[in-house]
C-alpha cells in the first residue's frame, strides 16, 4: 500500500514539474516576444522630430517621451507626450498641439528621416557623387552654405534644419575632409589646374 501510495506521489511530482515547466517555457517566450515589441517601438518613437509649432507657426525640435510611447503601444493605447521642446522651459505648460502633426507623419518629422530623403538621389557639389545610404554614425555629410563655407550638422540647431535645406548644398563626408583642410591650412595646399 505505501509503495502504491509513493508511486503515486513520485508521479505526481514529476506531473506537476513538468507542468511547471511548461508555464515557465511559456511565460519566458511571452516576456522576450514583449520586450522585442518594447524596444522596436521604443526604436520608432525614440530621436529628435522637427514640427511646425501651431502656436507660432515657426519650426521647432520637439522629443517625444519614447519609453511611455513604447510601454503604451504594447496595450494598443499609444500616448505620445513630449519629454523636451526647443520652446522649454518657457513654454512647457503648453497644449502640445503639436502631437498631432507627429500622430500623421510620424516619419516625415523624424529628423533622421528628414535629412536621409534630402539626400537621396542628390550628388555632392564637389566629386558629384550620388548620395545612398547616409551613414550617420561613420562618415556624416556636410552642407555648403551660400557663402560657400563647408558646415557640419552639428553646427546647425535642429529647429532651423528645415531652412537650411532650402539654401545649402550637399557636400559627402570626404569632400567635406578635404575643404575644411583647405580652408583651415592654406599655407599647405597647392591648387593645381589640369
Amino acid at each position: 500500500m505505501l509503495a502504491a501510495v509513493d508511486i503515486f506521489f513520485r508521479r505526481y511530482i514529476v506531473i506537476l514539474l513538468n507542468f511547471y515547466i511548461v508555464v515557465s517555457a511559456i511565460i519566458l517566450v511571452a516576456l522576450a516576444v514583449a520586450a522585442v515589441m518594447f524596444v522596436k517601438r521604443y526604436v520608432k518613437y525614440r530621436g529628435k522630430r522637427v514640427i511646425t509649432c501651431p502656436e507660432t507657426s515657426c519650426h521647432e525640435a520637439v522629443e517625444l517621451d519614447a519609453s511611455l510611447a513604447a510601454m503604451s503601444s504594447l496595450f494598443n493605447q499609444t500616448e505620445l507626450r513630449l519629454s523636451s521642446c526647443t520652446r522649454w522651459p518657457e513654454r512647457q505648460d503648453c497644449a502640445q498641439q503639436c502631437i498631432r502633426e507627429i500622430e500623421t507623419s510620424p516619419f516625415g518629422c523624424a529628423l533622421r528621416a528628414m535629412l536621409d530623403n534630402w539626400y537621396k538621389g542628390k550628388e555632392c557639389i564637389y566629386c558629384h557623387c550620388v548620395f545612398d545610404e547616409i551613414l550617420w554614425f561613420d562618415h556624416k555629410p556636410a552642407l555648403q552654405s551660400p557663402d560657400g563655407h563647408i558646415v557640419e550638422w552639428k553646427d546647425i540647431r535642429p529647429e532651423a534644419i528645415p531652412d537650411v535645406l532650402h539654401t545649402h548644398q550637399p557636400v559627402c563626408w570626404n569632400c567635406s575632409i578635404v575643404e575644411n583642410f583647405r580652408t583651415e591650412h592654406v599655407d599647405l595646399v597647392t591648387d593645381r589646374h589640369r
